[in-house]
């Protein structure tokens, strides 16, 4: 089916046969159309997000009129640009009206003889739960329901008290003992809910080129979870093929560009790394590293400020820095330092993420760490999972120069492909 938007001409792949049973599951024919939901877990990619939503809004137009229902992602922003923009392109093609509400975050979506509203909510944290409270729902669509909180979750399916209402849950794996697993996948049956697994596989829109470079992309906890699809722990070393990264830089060439991350810390270590790019690919440098614990003497932030003076000296340009957000009084001495020379940017601290980004541009070769870096390589080393069954978190300890280079992964995003961002060049 080929659909085109304002810009853009779409052509939609035949669904797959498992595809087929999410968008069919519900309908008078079937022989599970009286479970009450449905769940469907996996691979990154593999047309879970796509099927759901559009069986979810299909259903609600066949079986309701005039109710309310709700469709949430991590936060709006994410699920309008990973659910909703899809869903508007596939709905046009089968006849439907959507007319989108920004402002108030809801659609009205009608087919001529049926007419629905849609909320979309964020479930981002705790406090989340406070926006759907007091809603009656006739159905329910939760995306990547694993990144919320359950206290959003429970919230949200107690909203479905419509008769007939049913529930759509959609995510990738986390933790075996994540509260979704246990209460929801493992009681699947108890809770007349239908459960399916996803892979790669069961997208017919990737070619084996694209999905052989997922599977490159990922190692680890990642690979496991986001290309194999299974509910496995966080264990280990975190950053196995960390060794692979170690690389000297050209040599007799000169930089494209600078960037400094920092780490900041007063009885905890202070660390920092000079980032260089040359071609596409950016170097860690050079690397300070000061524990005021080891040392038994800790240095103010003018006395830092001047360190990072004397580590930059060689380098002419303002810098790029970024910073650990919570150091804001390190953050004001950088700022009104006379020479301007570092223009400062708060890092981007999503832990996982941030982990996951990092562990993707090493594996890309996006970047690289000069042998010369020896506190890097130790703390690598030794960086591992906490192994806490319930939450993915690394041990909090040496893990200075490793939150350094996340901060700078992160928030340069040079992890993330260029179509999903709307500009590269935050260091100009």
């Amino acid at each position: 089916m080929t659909v085109t938007n304002k810009r853009v001409a779409f052509t939609f792949k035949p669904f797959s046969k498992k595809q087929r049973k999410i968008l069919n599951w519900w309908t008078e024919n079937s022989p599970v159309k009286d479970a009450d939901g449905i769940i469907a877990d996996g691979a990154i990619r593999s047309g879970k997000s796509l099927s759901m939503s559009l069986s979810f809004v299909l259903w609600a137009m066949t079986n309701f009129n005039g109710q309310n229902f709700a469709m949430c992602g991590k936060t709006v922003g994410s699920f309008r640009k990973n659910v909703l923009f899809w869903l508007k392109i596939m709905l046009a093609g089968r006849g439907y009206k959507l007319i989108d509400h920004r402002n108030d975050n809801f659609c009205t979506i009608s087919d001529g003889n049926h007419e629905n509203i849609f909320y979309i909510y964020g479930g981002r944290d705790e406090r989340s739960q406070d926006y759907i409270q007091g809603l009656t729902l006739a159905g329910l669509f939760l995306d990547e329901v694993v990144l919320m909180p359950q206290s959003f979750v429970n919230q949200a399916t107690g909203r479905c008290s419509v008769e007939g209402s049913k529930m759509w849950f959609n995510c990738n794996p986390g933790s075996p003992s994540h509260w979704f697993k246990t209460d929801w996948i493992d009681k699947a049956k108890d809770k007349n809910i239908l459960y399916l697994h996803f892979t790669m596989e069961d997208n017919l829109s990737l070619s084996e080129k694209i999905k052989e470079r997922y599977r490159r992309t990922y190692v680890g906890i990642f690979f496991d979870r986001f290309i194999l699809g299974l509910w496995v722990l966080a264990e280990g070393i975190i950053y196995p093929k960390y060794a692979e990264a170690i690389e000297e830089p050209p040599e007799n060439v000169k930089p494209e560009k600078y960037a400094l991350s920092i780490d900041y810390g007063t009885q905890n270590a202070f660390a920092a790394i000079i980032w260089a790019k040359y071609g596409d690919v950016w170097y860690g440098v050079d690397e300070y590293y000061y524990s005021g614990r080891d040392k038994g003497i800790s240095k103010t932030d003018a006395e830092y400020g001047n360190d990072m003076d004397e580590f930059t000296k060689h380098i002419e340009r303002r810098i790029p820095t970024i910073v650990d957000p919570s150091a804001a009084s390190f953050i004001t001495e950088l700022k009104r330092k006379p020479s301007k020379k570092y223009r400062v940017i708060p890092a981007d601290n999503a832990v996982m993420d941030g982990i996951r980004e990092s562990s993707t541009a090493m594996e890309r070769g996006l970047i690289k760490i000069s042998p010369k870096l020896k506190h890097w390589k130790k703390e690598a080393g030794g960086y591992i999972w906490e192994g806490n069954a319930v939450d993915d978190k690394p041990v909090k300890t040496n893990d200075h120069l490793m939150d350094s280079m996340r901060y700078f992964v992160k928030t340069s995003k040079i992890a993330v492909p260029k179509r999903h961002i709307k500009s590269r060049e935050w260091w100009d």
